[in-house]
């Protein structure tokens, strides 16, 4: 019997949760879903960011779309979000849970281990960390209810597996700033790996299936000398880009990794293979 396997990547009739959607990759990510069919929620903190790009995404796609502004860390807005969702598309089938803090103040989220305050280590976790927890928690909540299953795609870090090389640093600028990777991010990163098994191995019963995304350095500015030293840690020689994340996403929210679950994605250049 002859199969036709192109169709287990398609996600038309399904509905596509994304956090974080109006970021440099969450909007790589919306938009390969709605080219595979799907319905997306375009899911940040910007309510007029939200809308427009959603209607970018119809206009492009001829996907339905629809901006919902929603602050990850406040369970509050986790809730109405999901009921927005809900009420405007009918279910939930796939949650791209992407959403992650910087920090608007660099010098305090760059600051060394040694001097890193306390308030911007909680300002961090309360997104990276407590928002990952609670989107999942709610998305999750609604796929029980709706008793069909799903996949929830979590955005981790290849710096959540492995510590970051301080060597690339060394004189390594992003938009004209001085630039490391603090503690806070690493270990962010690592709790989403942990919560991602976690969830795989206690919603399997569900049919949800729970996955990590894991990006490696991505190209989005940083200066030649961070480019040229971290290129060269890589087996393939060079940086990601924006749009090499979009395959794995769409893979794993798709029905071509059904039996996928519990498992980190890891899409470094071979970085992790040293």
């Amino acid at each position: 019997m002859k199969s036709n396997y192109k169709t287990l990547f398609e996600l038309t009739g399904k509905t596509a949760v994304v956090t974080g959607a109006v970021g440099i990759l969450g909007q790589r990510f919306c938009r390969g879903l709605a080219e595979f069919g799907a319905q997306v929620a375009v899911v940040d903190l910007d309510p007029e960011r939200c809308t427009v790009f959603a209607g970018e995404l119809e206009h492009d796609y001829g996907a339905r779309a629809l901006g919902v502004a929603c602050d990850v860390s406040d369970p509050a807005s986790v809730a109405s979000m999901v009921d927005q969702v809900v009420k405007y598309f009918g279910a939930i089938h796939v949650l791209h849970n992407n959403a992650a803090s910087k920090s608007a103040d660099l010098n305090a989220f760059f600051a060394s281990t040694e001097e890193y305050s306390l308030a911007e280590w909680r300002k961090i976790m309360s997104v990276n960390v407590d928002g990952m927890f609670l989107v999942a928690q709610a998305v999750g909540g609604q796929m029980q209810k709706q008793g069909t299953g799903g996949s929830i795609i979590q955005t981790a870090s290849i710096y959540g597996l492995l510590s970051s090389d301080k060597r690339i640093y060394e004189g390594s600028f992003y938009l004209g700033r001085q630039i490391s990777n603090p503690a806070v991010y690493s270990t962010s990163k690592a709790a989403v790996v942990g919560l991602t098994r976690y969830l795989a191995a206690n919603w399997g019963d569900a049919r949800i299936r729970v996955n990590a995304l894991v990006p490696a350095g991505v190209e989005s500015g940083q200066n030649d000398t961070f480019k040229s030293r971290y290129s060269a840690r890589v087996p393939l020689g060079r940086m990601a880009q924006p749009d090499e994340m979009v395959g794995a996403l769409v893979y794993l929210a798709s029905d071509a990794s059904s039996y996928v679950t519990g498992h980190c994605l890891v899409v470094d250049g071979g970085l992790s293979a040293w």
